[in-house]
């Protein structure tokens, strides 16, 4: 087994932190800071924000230190019992470390500040017909088990269904704690690769449905002048056009300036539609704003969308090889029936962390 060792750039950035932590210690103990409320709260922030920096850093190095006597022992020992206890410690000590970095590459990349906001999710059937609208009802069922198992409520704001078991576009809010942060790298085109179930000579299709994950937008974000939104109202519907009630109370409203439309239909009162109706179009706006900002600064990342085009197929969900690949990272797993039953923690996982990578590396580029 090999020494562990801290990787360069995050033994450089530790070191940084330590050295400015320490002469923020010093700093808030001279009369001159205690004399200025302001510089007293400033460096208080900036210590609060070093602080964890500081702690796990020390508690990594600390453990790097502890695998690399253990792996001395292994070498010197004669002792068959001590060695392989030894062994053991360089095992569970290799994955606290592992553990360690992943900690301190969280707190060293800048904090997004829309990662905790509650995710508006978009899925809607692309290329493929009936069978994309099967998949698009997959995906949404496999959201909603992700959220459940995360302990977070899903909002239904509308849903459009096609044959029985399908939809055409759902449109969905998810609250809790980190919600966007960890989703938002599922926006994109999804893929499948299966035989329909109308299928009789048994060839393989490919569909496809596109997914949208979008930072709930609060009031405070941006502004909408009433004068740039049409609203129109009308009956809610079922499949095949049934009446789901008698009142005009579904909303669609046009944002003019963007030609964007946003309809509701889930809740019964007009006034509770047109909410959603403007939360979801809040949203879209906001996330076309950050798009165009993003451009601007030639921030785009391979495991987000950047601009907000849709078209990049992202992950491919292939039914005869019970096989997921997520194309973006290059990360394939064999167990379809479980990801598509919500459990996507791996690939939540994973995309996060690359992305954590290429944030790092373009702050040292």
């Amino acid at each position: 087994m090999k020494v562990s060792i801290l990787d360069p750039k995050l033994d450089e950035r530790l070191a940084d932190a330590d050295r400015r932590f320490a002469g923020i210690e010093e700093a808030l103990a001279s009369p001159e800071v205690i004399a200025s409320p302001d510089k007293l709260r400033e460096l208080g922030r900036e210590r609060s924000h070093l602080e964890p920096i500081v702690s796990v850093g020390g508690e990594l190095r600390s453990t790097l230190k502890e695998h690399e006597g253990a792996l001395e022992l292994i070498e010197e020992s004669d002792d068959p019992e001590m060695s392989a206890l030894a062994h053991e410690e360089t095992v569970e000590l290799a994955q606290r470390i592992e553990v360690l970095s992943v900690q301190m590459k969280e707190l060293l990349v800048p904090r997004d500040p829309l990662a905790d906001r509650p995710a508006v999710m978009e899925i809607r059937a692309g290329t493929g017909g009936d069978e994309a609208g099967l998949f698009a009802a997959n995906l949404m069922r496999m959201y909603r088990l992700f959220a459940e198992s995360q302990s977070w409520k899903v909002d239904l704001m509308n849903v459009s269904e096609g044959i029985p078991g399908s939809i055409k576009e759902a449109i969905f809010t998810i609250r809790g704690r980190g919600v966007y942060g960890r989703l938002r790298y599922e926006s994109g085109v999804h893929r499948v690769q299966r035989v329909p179930a109308t299928e009789s000579s048994g060839r393989i299709h490919t569909s496809a449905a596109t997914v949208a994950v979008l930072p709930e937008a609060e009031e405070v974000d941006l502004q909408i002048d009433p004068n740039d939104l049409r609203i129109d109202v009308f009956r809610s519907s079922g499949p095949g056009g049934q009446s789901v009630n008698t009142t005009d109370s579904a909303v669609r409203i046009t944002h003019l300036p963007s030609g964007l439309v946003v309809s509701c239909q889930d809740e019964k009162s007009q006034l509770k539609n047109k909410g959603k109706a403007l939360k979801v179009l809040r949203s879209r706006l906001l996330d076309h704003m950050i798009a165009e900002s993003q451009s601007e600064r030639a921030r785009e990342r391979r495991t987000q969308i950047g601009t907000g085009d849709r078209s990049a197929k992202i992950r491919t969900y292939n039914f005869p090889q019970s096989r997921v690949t997520d194309h973006r990272i290059g990360l394939t797993l064999h167990r379809l029936s479980e990801v598509l039953d919500g459990d996507l923690e791996e690939l939540v996982t994973a995309l996060r962390l690359a992305d954590q990578e290429e944030r790092m590396e373009a702050e040292d580029g």
